[in-house]
C-alpha cells in the first residue's frame, strides 16, 4: 500500500498542506507540480506507473491563509500548556474555568478561559480569583496566528522535517524567529 500523505510545499518551499497520493500525481502530472521527494513505492493504473511522490513543491505561488485559533477545551488545553493556571500543576485532567464566572456575566472568550484542575477549580467555584484568594500564573490572551497550525498537533515523517521549521522538541517556531533564521 503507497503512503497516504503528501506534503505540499509553496513555490518559495514554505510548507502549505498535505494532501493525498492521488492529488498529488494530478498535480504532477497537470503541470502544477513538481515531485522534490519520491518515495520507493509505486501507485499503478491499468496502463502506467507513477513513482509515488512525498513532497510535490508548487509551480506558482500560493497566498497562505492564516489559521486563526477557535476557543475550545482542546485548545486552550495547549495555549496553557496543560497545566493548572492556579496551582501549576501539569495535568491531562483539567477542566475550563471562567475568570470572571458566567454567574457574575463573564464572556465565554480567550481573555477570560484557563485551564484549571478539578481541585482548583471546585475551590474557586462561582467566585473571581480576588474573591477566592487565588492567583493567575499568567493572563490568559489570544493565542497568536501561525501559518503552521493547521501542521501542529500531527505525526508527521520524519523525510519531511528538513521543510517544516521544526526544533527539537517538536514545537514549532514561531513565524518571526523562523524569518529571522531563514
Amino acid at each position: 500500500m503507497p503512503r497516504e500523505t503528501v506534503l505540499i510545499l509553496n513555490q518559495n518551499y514554505e510548507p502549505l498542506n498535505i494532501c493525498g497520493v492521488r492529488r498529488a500525481i494530478v498535480l504532477v502530472i497537470g503541470q502544477k507540480a513538481q515531485p522534490i521527494e519520491l518515495s520507493l513505492e509505486h501507485y499503478k493504473t491499468v496502463s502506467t506507473s507513477f513513482s509515488v511522490p512525498s513532497v510535490i513543491r508548487l509551480l506558482y505561488m500560493v497566498k497562505r491563509p492564516l489559521f486563526t485559533h477557535k476557543l475550545s477545551r482542546r485548545e486552550v488545553f495547549w495555549r496553557d500548556h496543560f497545566t493548572c493556571q492556579y496551582c501549576g500543576k501539569e495535568t491531562k485532567d483539567l477542566t475550563l474555568d471562567h475568570v470572571v464566572p458566567r454567574v457574575l456575566k463573564g464572556p465565554h472568550t480567550w481573555e477570560n478561559v484557563v485551564a484549571a484542575c478539578v481541585q482548583c477549580n471546585h475551590r474557586k467555584a462561582g467566585r473571581t480569583p480576588v474573591q477566592a484568594r487565588m492567583q493567575l500564573l499568567s493572563q490568559p490572551s489570544t493565542p497568536k496566528a501561525n501559518p503552521y497550525y493547521h501542521l501542529m498537533h500531527r505525526s508527521l515523517p520524519d523525510e519531511w522535517n528538513i521543510y517544516l521549521p521544526w526544533v527539537s522538541n517538536n514545537q514549532i517556531i514561531s513565524t518571526d524567529l523562523y524569518a529571522a533564521i531563514a
